[in-house]
């Protein structure tokens, strides 16, 4: 390579950390020393780049170069490459088995140049540690703009007319909220990130927050000076060690810059953020219970008619709550404008949808695309298809309150609407993707288990019901189902889905009803023939 300065950007999300990335950053920067090449080359460490199936990842800039499923025995030879007659390490290099060809750099793999990344924005580019590196993409503009030159009132309609809906599962319009907290007229409000994610196999809000958490935090900001709050908190799970330490860090840097804590870049506007470490209860992500485990108290949602939080919150004052990917929008709505925003997506769903691409496809990770985009140019064009041979089955979306998709609904756009007309939800972006192997009565169990480990037990048909329906699929996995268990599958999901207290029971049957909606042969297949037909469920051997 040439002698001209150079990035090696080194992924250090969870993933790539838990592969021994923090090692290859060291091991990187030992041999540059040695080679005299400190000076031209510099180490840099990010969050996560999204394509986790193919990590620890090592990116080489301006060249774009890509080094995958890196190992320390590779990075001599790494090392090496930038000397004036090294050559780039060609056997780390993506080969993509769909075209029959190598790819050299990141921007001509499918998995990324077939995306849209505007929450990911930065996420594997910036170091997100480093505040510079954030001001450098043109960070906090948006709050100097919000707090410089526009009122509540024109950045609530901005929201409004950008038709952002709320990215952590109910879809409800972001600037109608906004609106509701703001002409509540109390002196006290606050402003709460909800970034208690626990859906299995999800993890996009815990790569925001490691990659780029001062989008967020600019975000919530920005929201405090709408609604007129003046405290805001970050409500992390505990299992996201990483994404709190990255947190703190960005917490400090913007308060030292003046972009948090009082006079806000010169203004009369005060506002701060802490972090909240939750324990771990999935039913936290509830709103209300959210707000009363930061209260101190024991986190139950609380029964209807109940006051929305825009009015009554934390400690009894009215409270914006957004999800992590929600705000990390806002700064772009506020610097490009709505109409630049709501030039993506549907006509009822804008912006874009990000998901936690897991299971049986070929390149899992992180994937951002726009609203509407069909299931099938998500699962096969940027996933790379099914591996080993495998067709496709099923996929499950929203998380363990979602449903599970068959392969004749594959042209769905991925929308709020769609999902919902479907059976299934957007939920909070997991994506499980499911082969032929894949027995679809366990897979109903599986979710059923989890929901049902995780009800709080506060009210009858979630903490009675959710049991009551995983002894009849246990049953029924096992070879002991019954010729009526299948109506009466469907007449207690119904009833549990109309009368939990919240959408944490509601949603507990869907992986349920929409197996049975699209899969019933196979629970015909366990009670009245015998047997299981993937195979799964050995119970007829």
């Amino acid at each position: 390579m040439s002698s001209k300065q150079h990035d090696i950007i080194v992924c250090q999300g969870t993933g790539c950390v838990s592969g021994g990335a923090e090692q290859l950053y060291s091991l990187l920067q030992e041999e540059l020393v040695e080679l005299n090449l400190s000076d031209s080359v510099q180490v840099k460490g990010t969050g996560c780049h999204g394509f986790c199936q193919r990590g620890p990842l090592v990116v080489v800039e301006p060249e774009g170069l890509f080094y995958s499923k890196v190992s320390p025995d590779d990075i001599p030879d790494i090392a090496r490459s930038f000397l004036p007659d090294g050559k780039p390490v060609d056997r780390l290099f993506y080969y993509d088995s769909t075209i029959g060809r190598t790819l050299t750099r990141y921007q001509d793999i499918p998995f990324y140049y077939k995306q849209q990344r505007l929450v990911l924005r930065n996420c594997g580019h910036i170091n997100p540690e480093s505040i510079d590196d954030y001001l450098d993409t043109g960070g906090y503009q948006a709050v100097r703009k919000a707090v410089s030159e526009m009122t509540s009132e024109q950045i609530i309609n901005e929201v409004k007319h950008s038709g952002l809906r709320g990215l952590g599962g109910a879809g409800f319009s972001a600037g109608q909220k906004w609106e509701a907290c703001y002409v509540e007229k109390v002196e006290q409000k606050y402003v709460i990130c909800n970034a208690d994610e626990g859906d299995p196999g999800a993890f996009q809000d815990r790569s925001v927050l490691e990659g780029d958490p001062h989008s967020v935090l600019e975000g919530m900001t920005i929201a405090g000076w709408a609604v007129g709050a003046g405290q805001g908190y970050v409500y992390v799970r505990a299992e996201y060690p990483l994404a709190v330490r990255r947190l703190k860090i960005a917490i400090t840097q913007a308060r030292e810059r003046g972009f948090l804590g009082k006079g806000i870049q010169g203004s009369s506007f005060d506002f701060d953020i802490e972090v909240f470490q939750g324990a771990g209860a999935f039913v936290c992500g509830e709103s209300t219970a959210l707000v009363l485990s930061i209260e101190g108290k024991r986190g139950l949602p609380k029964p209807s008619p109940r006051p929305r939080t825009t009015q009554s919150g934390l400690w009894g004052r009215p409270t914006l709550l957004n999800n992590v990917k929600t705000f990390a929008n806002i700064p772009l709505i506020i610097n490009h404008g709505s109409g630049w925003f709501a030039s993506r997506g549907t006509e009822r769903s804008k912006g874009t949808a990000i998901f936690s691409l897991t299971g049986n496809v070929v390149n899992n990770g992180l994937v951002e695309v726009p609203m509407g985009t069909r299931l099938r140019d998500i699962i096969f064009d940027i996933g790379g298809g099914i591996p080993d041979g495998r067709t496709f089955k099923a996929v499950q979306t929203g998380g363990p309150s979602g449903g599970c998709l068959p392969a004749e609904l594959l042209n769905l756009p991925v929308d709020f609407d769609s999902l919902t007309e479907a059976g299934s939800m957007m939920g909070s972006g997991g994506m499980v993707v499911m082969n032929q192997d894949t027995c679809m009565v366990d897979v109903a169990r599986y979710f059923l288990d989890f929901t049902r480990r995780e009800s709080c037990g506060q009210c009858v048909p979630c903490r009675v019901g959710t049991r009551q329906m995983f002894d009849i699929l246990d049953n029924i996995c096992q070879g002991q189902g019954r010729p009526e268990d299948i109506d009466l599958l469907e007449e207690l999901g119904k009833s549990i889905a109309e009368t939990s207290l919240c959408a944490l029971g509601q949603g507990a049957p869907n992986p349920v009803l929409t197996t049975i909606r699209y899969f019933r042969d196979e629970y015909e297949a366990h009670i009245k023939e015998g047997y299981c037909p993937a195979g799964v469920c050995l119970f007829y051997q």
